[in-house]
Order: C-alpha cells, then structure tokens, then sequence
C-alpha cells in the first residue's frame, strides 16, 4: 500500500457556491490530487483550471477542527477556516496586499478510515475591512 506520508492519489469533488451583489456563482468539478499526512494534519492538493492557467491548491486538515485553504498562483490567497471565528487573512497579488477577513458561519467534516475518505463542508464570509465581498459555501469529498 502507498504510504499516507509521501503522498497517494485521491479523487475530489468539489462544489463552490458564491454569492456576490445579490448574483449567485455555482461550481463544481471532479479531479484527481494528491492526499498526505503529516503529524495529524492531512493534506489534500491538487490543480484548478483558471484563465491564467492551472492552480495549485493545498486544502490543510488540522487535528483541531480548523481547515487552511491556500492557492499559489500569480495572486497567492491563505484563509484559515475556524468555526465561529474571524480570522485575518492577506491576498497576495502583483499590485500589492490586500488585508480580508474571513468570517466561518458552519464549518463541519467527517473523515473516515479504510479507504480515507471524508468530506468538509465550509460557509463563510468574506470581508475586506467592513466591506462584504461575499458568501461563499464549499462542499469537498475525497477519497483515496
């Protein structure tokens, strides 16, 4: 059997509603990544497709509950996910730093042995300041 930590493949679902100016944005997409464990966190990465290219993304899996998602692109973007809580945040892009908040409305898992599988469902805020950006709701199931 693969080893959990050097990394075997997973298959992820993902769903991602935005709500932004009162108009809602619905996506979905199946792909193949990567899952690795480390310590008792669990790892999950793999690749989206935008305009400028593929994504790399690193959803982070905390033994406390809290869920990190990062994307490294040309704008590099960290949210740390923590029920209940707001947490700051920087996006990073050509023109300089943007300071965001997120604020988490429901942030619920449950993962699962043999095979590894779970599925995490995030709703969040966003913020820039007191600003609303908007309402985003993630659904992600994985499995290896």
């Amino acid at each position: 059997m693969d080893n959990l930590a050097t990394g075997v493949p997973a298959q992820i679902h993902l769903e991602t509603s935005i709500v932004q100016d009162g108009k809602t944005s619905d996506f979905m997409f199946d792909v193949t990544g990567q899952l690795v464990k480390m310590g008792t966190s669990i790892y999950i990465r793999y690749s989206e497709d935008a305009d400028e290219g593929p994504v790399p993304v690193t959803i982070k899996i905390m033994e406390n509950g809290d869920v990190k998602l990062t994307r490294s692109a040309q704008n590099r973007l960290q949210l740390l996910f923590s029920d209940g809580k707001r947490v700051a945040a920087r996006y990073r892009t050509p023109y300089g730093n943007l300071d965001i908040q997120t604020v988490t409305s429901s942030l619920n898992m449950e993962i699962l042995n043999q095979p590894l599988r779970g599925n995490i469902e995030i709703d969040y805020l966003l913020y820039a300041g007191n600003e609303l950006l908007g309402k985003y709701h993630i659904r992600l199931q994985f499995t290896i």
